[in-house]
């Protein structure tokens, strides 16, 4: 069965940082995309970093200089560094791997709690 088991998550203070990070039952190198979307109360699902099989990143606007997504193809797993933290980030962070090279398929993780209080 697959697993992607997020951890890191918690509560914050304003300004304050998170590390949030992904373990992967499967081997991340056969995926095209990982990276993270966040889901706020009420609100849908957004992307927020997504890192390529090639290295390259990209970052939501309200994210842009404040959090970093990594990866450690030796450990399977995706990593986000998140600083400056503001109130607005506050959501369930969820990781992701995109387009298997094998399956073609997407797997996502059950989610973890970022509450930043002001």
């Amino acid at each position: 069965q697959v697993q992607l088991v997020e951890s890191g998550g918690g509560l914050v203070q304003a300004g304050g940082s998170l590390r949030l990070s992904c373990a992967s039952s499967l081997r991340i190198f056969n995926f095209n995309v990982m990276g993270w979307y966040r889901q706020a109360p009420g609100k849908q699902r957004e992307w927020v970093a997504l890192i390529a099989s090639d290295g390259s990143t990209n970052y939501a606007d309200s994210v842009k200089g404040r959090f970093t997504v990594s990866r450690d193809d030796a450990k399977n797993t995706v990593n986000l560094q998140m600083n400056s933290l503001k109130p607005e980030d506050t959501a369930v962070y969820f990781c992701t791997l995109q387009r298997s090279k094998v399956t073609g398929r997407d797997y996502w993780g059950q989610g973890t709690q970022v509450t930043v209080s002001s």
